[in-house]
């Protein structure tokens, strides 16, 4: 049961909510045409020499005031936050890179879209102050050091659309010369939080973007989409001060008739999957809830091949951190505790090419050794293949392909290329989320836990040509099924 703690910190829209029939018109929804009002970046690195490339399209005929928020892969605690304005139309990029090796990282920005407060042409440096107690958040369990940004994920919302008939519309809009690229940049300087609120109307979708992990010198390029959420919110969610807005928690929808926010999801044989919930994180998760997810994996020596896998658990936080009352909460089933872990135990079912299969650990009918714990430790989770890991592997070692220490895992293949299923369902006594009701008022349960991310490869050859070498590789999103029981097509699932 969550308490009174969680509900003030999640600051929950409450008391509008309007009877009306189930549909994904006003739901929360993962996105299938990738457009939304939330996009997830799964994930960001300064590791290995590489930096990261995030893109935001307004894909619509209305400006956008968005905020940006960079979070650290072991809890989600914040590590920057600020507003950007995206007039109709506007792209905006940005870098994520680093200056050392033991420092943090620092996101640069060449683009002229305006930004509230404005970020310097050095950049920003992503901050510890969110998780080291230095600031008016307490300090977690996590590392405490700065280089603890150097990895993590991104959250993009848009809190408000811009009246077009505002002077922030006007301010925040580039000027055509008829050149491509050339146009005059907006008057910035004149945007101060009063006139945003003036200009503040609710949000529409139409925001999608990509994100890109480089390394130049080495000429490797991991390059995905990120994950869109549809009809987030039905009011605006602006706020003068982008840190006091906490990610994920407002979700809200005026048709939610049994509680503040309503998710619209699919069940596994194709049906609409519909639910109220009193929280708007639970919407959030209800539409990232997978009982399973599953990629391909290509580890072959004789082409100097390597996979890593990501798994973000991006609602995670709200569900493990002593921010948030008497956690854990389900789905969840510990803590983010010392020594800076939330462990998730998560059954592996690896299958080669010629449909050989094995689990991991191995199963053993007499005599079996005490089996290892495969279990995802943080929000963000890098997974590599490591033959015979269950006797090489530590926990924090460097990933082969991303370079990531967020590794407290690694999956042990079958043979040099397959695929895997990761069981998000039957570890930890089952992972469920509960408290969904249908709109007819019975109540839903999903199983599993809520998840996005994707699998990298990397080829390297060693002679392209003669005293030339060649690096070639591929991002791919994970496959992902849903199971529940409860209400409508929940009702007759068998496990």
């Amino acid at each position: 049961m969550r308490t009174t703690t969680m509900t003030n910190l999640a600051r929950i829209i409450g008391g509008a909510a309007l009877l009306a029939a189930a549909s994904a018109a006003n739901a929360v929804s993962l996105s299938p045409n990738g457009l939304g009002q939330v996009l997830i970046y799964p994930y960001y690195t300064v590791n290995k020499n590489q930096d990261t490339l995030v893109s935001i399209v307004n894909a619509s005929d209305i400006g956008k005031v968005v905020t940006i928020f960079v979070m650290e892969g072991y809890n989600g605690r914040t590590v920057q936050s600020f507003d950007l304005m995206l007039s109709p139309h506007d792209v905006w990029t940005a870098a994520i890179t680093a200056t050392a090796d033991d420092r943090g990282g620092v996101l640069q920005t060449r683009d002229t879209s305006c930004i509230n407060p404005p970020i310097p042409a050095e950049g920003i440096a992503l901050s510890a102050s969110g998780y080291d107690g230095s600031s008016v958040w307490p300090a977690d369990a996590g590392p405490q050091d700065i280089t603890r940004t150097r990895e993590g994920y991104v959250a993009v919302f848009a809190r408000a659309d811009i009246d077009p008939a505002s002077d922030l519309a006007q301010a925040t809009t580039h000027v055509q010369n008829g050149t491509p690229g050339t146009g005059v940049p907006p008057g910035c300087a004149d945007i101060d939080d009063a006139m945003i609120a003036l200009a503040a109307l609710p949000p529409t979708n139409g925001l999608y973007g990509s994100g890109t992990i480089v390394d130049v010198g080495l000429g490797t390029f991991f390059a995905y989409n990120a994950d869109a959420l549809a009809n987030y919110t039905d009011v605006s969610l602006y706020t003068p001060v982008a840190s006091l807005f906490t990610p994920f928690v407002d979700a809200n929808s005026e048709e939610a008739t049994h509680g503040i926010a309503r998710s619209y999801s699919w069940h596994a044989d194709g049906k609409p999957l519909v639910a109220d919930w009193a929280f708007g994180v639970d919407a959030v998760s209800a539409v990232l809830m997978a009982d399973s997810i599953q990629n391909e994996y290509l580890v072959a020596s004789t082409v100097g091949a390597n996979t890593d896998w990501v798994v973000t658990f991006p609602t995670k936080q709200m569900y493990v951190d002593d921010l948030y009352g008497a956690v854990p909460f389900a789905p969840f089933a510990e803590a983010f505790h010392a020594p800076g872990v939330s462990l998730v135990v998560t059954p592996v079912e690896h299958y080669d090419r010629e449909e050989g299969a094995g689990t991991q650990p191995p199963a053993c009918e007499t005599l079996c050794p005490a089996p290892g714990t495969f279990a995802l430790a943080y929000e963000v989770n890098v997974l590599s293949y490591v033959p015979g890991s269950s006797t090489v592997f530590t926990s924090g070692t460097p990933s082969r392909v991303l370079g990531s220490t967020l590794t407290y895992s690694a999956f042990d293949p079958l043979g040099s290329s397959g695929f895997t299923r990761l069981d998000l369902f039957s570890g930890d006594g089952q992972h469920v989320l509960p408290g969904g009701i249908a709109p007819d008022g019975n109540p839903l349960t999903i199983f599993g836990l809520p998840s996005v991310g994707f699998m990298v490869y990397n080829v390297i050859n060693t002679n392209a040509q003669p005293g030339l070498l060649a690096n070639y590789g591929g991002a791919f999103a994970h496959r992902t099924t849903t199971a529940c029981v409860g209400a409508g097509p929940c009702a007759t699932n068998s496990q």
